[in-house]
């Protein structure tokens, strides 16, 4: 599943192609990419058809397009997400469709003219639904926008957030910021360790602790912080805690540099594109091979409905 470093990058991909630009057709080719919408808001079509986009936002693996009302706010948003195997393409009008084709916008940009946005997905486990927003409690960006449609006013230096931006779809709203978020506070992050004895990975892929962290960004960053999967996680001294969240944050933005991870064609950005971050794995998927670090044996182990690949001699279970 595309984890945080696959999300921001299609997010970045649509930014400059998106934000300010106009919905003027919608086609529904699977409705089965619907199941996450509302239907009691309006049907998909009809609510998106005309509708202007103020920017692509991402929380997490989570990402929304903010609709403009003519007050200059927003009261809905286009959210997608990429379950396992979604992609969201930028094409040319008229370009041949993807045979696994589910959704497809016409865009009208008042500077790149007229553009194609298509939702490909083999699985079908990812959806596209309009969605109602909410308030961010602490009225902070609710996610990562880059700059968007944003009036960049500043308050005592510090920039005034547009309306939309402290607003965040009710389906996102649960989820927990992510920790290259700038709001990310580490001080609650570490007492989220410290209350439970779960074993540390656990804690890492809980979504409402920190988001955008998935299996694979999990196990690089364990191995980076030296630290075993099921280490409990109330367990970590504060020393501990705080190199594991500085290896998160290393791992996710090194990831980012290299275009996030693909394994086959089921990950790409917008432009078609696989990110080359899987040539750099340390840990993950590296299970036979010599640890970089000490020479042993790295090992896979079961976990969960899935696997952690970590080494037995550097990440000892204390």
């Amino acid at each position: 599943m595309p984890e945080l470093p696959e999300v921001e990058v299609v997010r970045a991909g649509l930014e400059p192609a998106v934000s300010g630009a106009t919905i003027t057709g919608v086609e529904v080719f699977d409705d089965r990419s619907l199941r996450r919408h509302d239907r009691s808001l309006g049907e998909f079509e009809a609510l998106l058809t005309g509708s202007r986009l103020l920017a692509a936002v991402r929380r997490g693996k989570f990402l929304w397009f903010p609709l403009a009302e003519r007050t200059g706010g927003s009261d809905r948003a286009l959210v997608a997400h990429l379950g396992m195997s979604g992609q969201v393409l930028l094409r040319s009008p008229g370009e041949t469709p993807e045979k696994l084709l589910r959704i497809r916008l016409a865009l009208e940009h008042p500077v790149h003219g007229e553009l194609a946005l298509h939702f490909v997905d083999q699985r079908i486990f990812g959806s596209m639904a309009v969605d109602t927003v909410l308030p961010t409690g602490d009225r902070r960006p609710a996610g990562y926008s880059g700059p968007g449609l944003a009036p960049g006013r500043t308050l005592d230096g510090e920039r005034v957030p547009a309306a939309w931006e402290a607003q965040i779809p009710s389906q996102v709203a649960h989820i927990g910021r992510d920790p290259l978020d700038p709001a990310f506070s580490a001080p609650e992050f570490y007492r989220s360790l410290a209350r439970t004895r779960s074993g540390i990975k656990r804690v890492l892929l809980d979504q409402q602790v920190a988001s955008g962290i998935g299996n694979i960004y999990a196990d690089e960053a364990l191995y980076e912080a030296r630290v075993h999967f099921d280490q409990p996680a109330a367990s970590l001294s504060t020393a501990t805690a705080r190199r594991l969240l500085a290896a998160v944050r290393a791992i996710l933005l090194r990831a980012l540099a290299e275009g996030g991870t693909s394994f086959d064609a089921q990950y790409v950005n917008v432009n078609g594109q696989s990110g080359y971050f899987s040539h750099s794995l340390n840990a993950y998927g590296q299970h036979g091979r010599p640890c970089p670090r000490c020479g042993t044996e790295l090992v896979r182990a079961r976990f969960m409905n899935r696997s952690s690949h970590y080494c037995p001699r550097c990440q000892r279970l204390r």
